[in-house]
């Protein structure tokens, strides 16, 4: 597992493979996600991802912490752990106000942030808390606009731009981020739109769970779309979002019913992603992806991350992708 994952445009990237868990912070206290976190830690997972919601979509009463503070707690309680969200939403911040707070932290984490931007998804709180919302492509033209801001303030010096829904002046951002060349910079999505702001701005371009039936459609439609925007497709890193049940195989069948119980609408993408199996077959589903130019993975977990279940997931199955092998399987 490697915590490499930014380069230059004109370069390409390092094929080493990360992998990280996304646990949404529904239903935990705070010291449940700060031990899962710390778990992961410990196992040397890369990424730890949570949600950035003003509550859990669809389950209002539901206990959820807001989703900045709480990746900003857990990186002060963790060490080598990077920590992001998959996605924030660009709707809810100011993107120079944006700026400020990912370098900030970026800083008091000694450059351990990983940046998942969106459009947003989930139309009820925006209604609910009086917030904008517009039509996908208004967000979308407003994501790009983030975007280019977010990327000018990280590369130093005074920013200013003028578009259609945002504008800064001369906006200062000081210090810098810790990460060089900037935080990464992760873009979900296979829409046209989404693919191409991934294009021209991402460090990483997601395949989110919803995607997954559709990998070999996208991987094309994101290659032309880097060939519009003067990109190699080399110089971007790969990743797939999905639900990851492994057990052993006299545990599988209850683990893959309470998969479903859980993940098993089609948006999470549970039999198209693959990732149902014993250690050696989930060994081998990534090692296909990896073999594809996918370098990144980044897995809910049937069980919402027990300690047993994450042991199991990296010494069986993520252990076989080392900076050595560069993906290539040592089994």
């Amino acid at each position: 597992m490697s915590n490499e994952s930014v380069s230059g445009q004109g370069r390409s990237i390092d094929r080493t493979i990360g992998f990280g868990i996304y646990i949404p912070q529904i239903a935990f206290s705070f010291d449940d996600l700060l031990s899962r976190a710390e778990h992961c830690e410990r196992l040397g997972i890369d990424r730890f991802w949570i949600f950035d919601h003003l509550y859990a979509p669809g389950m209002p009463d539901a206990p959820a912490f807001e989703g900045w503070t709480l990746a900003t707690a857990l990186l002060a309680r963790t060490t080598t752990l990077r920590v992001g969200h998959l996605v924030l939403c660009n709707n809810f911040r100011h993107p120079a106000l944006l700026g400020r707070m990912a370098t900030t932290l970026d800083v008091i984490s000694n450059g351990r942030l990983e940046i998942g931007l969106g459009s947003g998804s989930y139309q009820q709180e925006h209604r609910e808390a009086g917030l904008w919302w517009g039509s996908f492509a208004e967000r979308s033209e407003r994501l790009g606009e983030t975007l280019e801001i977010l990327t000018a303030m990280f590369a130093g010096g005074r920013t200013t731009f003028t578009g259609k829904h945002y504008s800064v002046a001369d906006m200062p951002n000081s210090p810098g981020p810790v990460q060089s060349p900037r935080p990464p910079i992760h873009i979900g999505g296979i829409g046209p739109r989404t693919v191409r702001l991934a294009a021209r701005h991402a460090d990483v371009w997601n395949i989110p769970t919803y995607g997954l039936a559709r990998l070999g459609e996208a991987a094309e439609l994101f290659a032309a779309a880097c060939e519009d925007a003067g990109r190699d497709p080399a110089t971007v890193r790969r990743s797939v979002e999905g639900v990851v049940v492994v057990a052993a195989a006299d545990r599988l069948q209850s683990a893959t019913e309470l998969a479903r119980r859980r993940f098993g609408s089609d948006a999470f993408g549970l039999d198209a992603g693959g990732f149902v199996g014993t250690p050696a077959q989930v060994t081998d589903r990534i090692g296909e992806l990896v073999a594809t130019g996918f370098t990144d993975f980044e897995f809910f977990v049937h069980d919402r991350g027990e300690p047993e279940t994450l042991d199991l997931l990296a010494s069986e199955v993520l252990a076989h992708f080392t900076s050595e092998s560069h993906g290539r399987l040592e089994r």
